[in-house]
C-alpha cells in the first residue's frame, strides 16, 4: 500500500515539473517597447499651476525652458522639458487677468499663451564635415543664432483651426528666420508624432530638432567653419514688423541692424513683452 502511494506521489511530482517547465516566460516573450529619443524628465515641481516669466525653445534637440514663478520653496524655478503641449488662452480667461501658465499634471506638462507671448528661439546651425582622424562625413554645430517666436500672434483672425487653438497640442515653430518675431507655427498635432509627420508633409523635410537628434555631433568649438560668419547672434525682441507673408504658420519679419558678432548668451529666455531686449558683447 505504501509502495503505491509513493509511486502516485512520484508520478504527480513529475506532471507539476513538466508543466512549470513547459509554461512561457512571459517576460522573456514581451515585446519590448520602442525608445523614443526624447527625454521625458520626472517632474521638476510639484502638480499645479505656475505662471511662465520666461520660456526658451532650442532646435537642438527640442528642450523647452521654462522659468516658472510661484514654486515652492526649494524647488528650482526652472522646468525643462522636451515633452510640452501649448494651448491659447481664451478670451474669458484674458478678461479675467490670466496671464501664460504652466499646468502640471503628473508627468504631462502644458503651457497656456496669452496671443502675445514670446518664446525665445534659440537656433543652432549645422554643417557636414569631414573628420580629420576618420575622413568620414560629421554634422557639427558651426554657429547659434537667436530670436523669438510667438506661435500664437494674430492666430484668431480668419483661422479655420477655430477653437482648435485653445485645446492643448504639441506645435512646432515654422521655419526659422532671422530678423522680425516669428508668428504661428509649422505645424501642429495631438501628438507629438503627428506634429512631426506634418511639419516632413509641409516642408518636406523633419523639423530640425528632429533631425539635431538624429545626426548632431557637437564639437564643442561653434565657430570650427570657415566658410560661416564667426558669431553667435542673439536678437532683440522687435518693437514692429512687416508681413513677409500670409496664412499661419508664415513668419512676421523685417532687416534688423541690430544684430551683433561674438555675443555671450545669456541666462534670460522669452518675454511676453513687446520691449527690445539688450545684448551684451563677449569681452
Amino acid at each position: 500500500m505504501m509502495r503505491k502511494f509513493l509511486a502516485i506521489l512520484l508520478s504527480l511530482t513529475l506532471c507539476w515539473t513538466t508543466v512549470a517547465c513547459s509554461s512561457p516566460n512571459t517576460s522573456t516573450q514581451s515585446s519590448p517597447s520602442n525608445n523614443s529619443a526624447r527625454v521625458t524628465p520626472p517632474n521638476q515641481v510639484k502638480e499645479g499651476r505656475y505662471p511662465v516669466q520666461q520660456a526658451e525653445y532650442d532646435d537642438a534637440d527640442g528642450t523647452y525652458t521654462l522659468m516658472l514663478l510661484n514654486t515652492p520653496p526649494g524647488t528650482p524655478p526652472t522646468y525643462r522639458t522636451q515633452n510640452l503641449q501649448m494651448a491659447r488662452l481664451t478670451p474669458e480667461a484674458i478678461e479675467q487677468g490670466e496671464g501664460t501658465y504652466l499646468e502640471v499634471t503628473g508627468d504631462e506638462a502644458v503651457m497656456h499663451l496669452t496671443e502675445d507671448f514670446k518664446i525665445e528661439y534659440v537656433h543652432t546651425v549645422t554643417e557636414t564635415q569631414t573628420n580629420p582622424q576618420t575622413g568620414q562625413p560629421q554634422t557639427v554645430v558651426v554657429r547659434r543664432e537667436s530670436n523669438f517666436w510667438a506661435p500664437f500672434a494674430g492666430a484668431l483672425a480668419g483661422q479655420a483651426l477655430g477653437s482648435l487653438l485653445f485645446r492643448p497640442q504639441y506645435y512646432f515653430p515654422p521655419v526659422y528666420q532671422p530678423g522680425g518675431v516669428m508668428t504661428g507655427y509649422g505645424s501642429y498635432g495631438n501628438t507629438y508624432t503627428q506634429a512631426s509627420q506634418r511639419y516632413q508633409t509641409k516642408y518636406n523635410a523633419p523639423p530640425p530638432a528632429v533631425k539635431n537628434r538624429q545626426t548632431l555631433r557637437t564639437t564643442g568649438n561653434l565657430n570650427r567653419s570657415s566658410s560661416s560668419s564667426n558669431n553667435s547672434v542673439r536678437k532683440q525682441s522687435p518693437n514692429s514688423s512687416k508681413s513677409s507673408g500670409s496664412g499661419f504658420g508664415s513668419s512676421n519679419l523685417k532687416n534688423s541692424g541690430n544684430s551683433r558678432s561674438n555675443v555671450r548668451r545669456r541666462s534670460g529666455f522669452g518675454s511676453s513683452g513687446s520691449g527690445s531686449r539688450r545684448v551684451r558683447r563677449r569681452r
